[in-house]
């Protein structure tokens, strides 16, 4: 397996530094929170995606997901949406990472009207992403929260250029088991994001390991040689203990967690 971790638990943190944070800890790759309010984002300058790319290589660490915010079962005309993916399309191939995350965001639409949108953007999409080398990734979240509602979509979209980002918090509290979720998403699977908190009513970020979801169950069910990544919400919980001083020991967690499962822990030196 390989391993990453967000940096919506670094928010605000220099890519170098972040980079560098990966690899010092045993991490092969990072997911960058692509937003206005963080080093890089769509509407980053060449000179900027030319200096992310520089810092992640001397690190010798990959940038795994250009993690986006488009909504694709969001009201609205579909114009905006699309311009969206694009932008966050060409950041990924700019950076060479093979993934966008993007999310449901349906709202209070009917899920019947929800899905038709989203399959309508995604299946547009994603031959430009095939074609760029990159995979959209619909991640379990909001209005499709559990791997059921995003296969209901991903199924119909049928394009390799789109897949899925499993979050195993929100199938849990979807209340879908681990292994209904890996069932539902067999085919559509980009990889796993992990997490930890306390209840269903107390979502502060905890260590791995430390709360209550089923993550042992899921690791379980990971494809070897995908990847496992910690997404610590620390940007909407600035309370939570920082997230550096965590990452050594969420990394053994995890790989002890895939030893466990039987399955071989690999980490590109």
């Amino acid at each position: 397996m390989k391993y990453a971790f967000s940096t919506l638990g670094l928010p605000g943190t220099p890519l170098a530094e972040a980079a560098a944070l990966a690899a010092a800890h045993g991490y092969d790759g990072v997911e960058l929170r692509t937003h206005p309010e963080e080093p890089l984002h769509p509407g980053s300058p060449a000179t900027d995606r030319a200096a992310a790319v520089r810092a992640f290589a001397a690190a010798g660490v990959g940038i795994l997901t250009v993690a986006g915010y488009a909504r694709v079962a969001a009201e609205g005309p579909d114009e905006p949406v699309l311009a969206e993916l694009s932008a966050l399309i060409a950041l990924a191939a700019d950076l060479g990472a093979p993934f966008v995350r993007v999310f449901p965001g349906g709202g209070t639409l009917a899920a019947v009207e929800a899905d038709a949108i989203a399959v309508r953007r995604l299946a547009a999409a994603a031959p430009l992403a095939e074609r760029q080398g990159v995979r959209i990734l619909l991640e379990t979240h909001d209005s499709h929260r559990t791997g059921a509602a995003a296969a209901r979509v991903l199924d119909r979209v049928g394009h390799p250029g789109a897949g899925a980002l499993w979050d195993v918090l929100h199938t849990w509290l979807g209340g879908e088991s681990p292994a209904r979720s890996s069932r539902e998403l067999a085919g559509h699977l980009g990889y796993i994001q992990v997490k930890d908190v306390a209840s269903a009513e107390d979502l502060t970020p905890l260590g791995l390991g430390r709360g209550a979801l089923p993550l042992a169950e899921a690791v379980a069910t990971a494809p070897p040689g995908g990847w496992l990544c910690w997404e610590y919400e620390r940007r909407w919980y600035p309370g939570a203990e920082e997230l550096p001083g965590r990452l050594a020991a969420g990394r053994a967690y995890l790989a002890g967690l895939v030893r466990a499962a039987g399955k071989e822990a690999v980490h590109a030196e």
